[in-house]
């Protein structure tokens, strides 16, 4: 599967919002992710097919300070398993060290084992957990960081 990674643009929007539908059970509107393109603390990156450039994945990144908290990171099903969420995070963090963050985290359900495996297998650890964080179904957090 060939693909790139490109800056998130507006043209992405209805397919990043299926693609929130799909895999999230609050997805972010279209609307949202508009107004996500002119958050100058937020970075937002697509993983595009290379040849039609549609839609494979995408992931958000706010800085803070010297703190990366990543909002999203979202693979369409069909698109699994061939190194898209991989690109997606790499590229997440080679943006945090460029804006000199010291860390990134993000938050996952405990139930979500592909994900899991993704990013403990980046390095990045269990750090807390935040109670009854998600809805539908009602489930905790597991909070995970990597240091950079």
């Amino acid at each position: 599967m060939y693909y790139e990674i490109v800056p998130m643009d507006r043209s992405h929007i209805p397919q990043i919002a299926a693609l929130e539908r799909e895999c999230f059970s609050d997805p972010w509107s279209e609307r949202l992710l508009e107004d996500a393109l002119f958050d100058t603390q937020a970075c937002f990156i697509v993983a595009e097919d290379g040849e039609e450039g549609n839609v494979l994945g995408y992931a958000g990144l706010h800085a803070v300070l010297d703190e990366g908290y990543i909002t999203d990171l979202a693979v369409f099903s069909r698109c699994r398993r061939h190194g898209v969420g991989t690109a997606l995070l790499r590229e997440l963090e080679r943006r945090g060290r460029a804006l000199g963050l010291r860390f990134l985290t993000l938050e996952v359900r405990p139930s979500n084992a592909a994900a899991l495996g993704l990013y403990r297998g980046m390095g990045y650890w269990e750090e807390g957990r935040r109670r009854d964080f998600y809805t539908s179904p009602r489930e905790d957090a597991l909070l995970l960081t990597k240091y950079l």
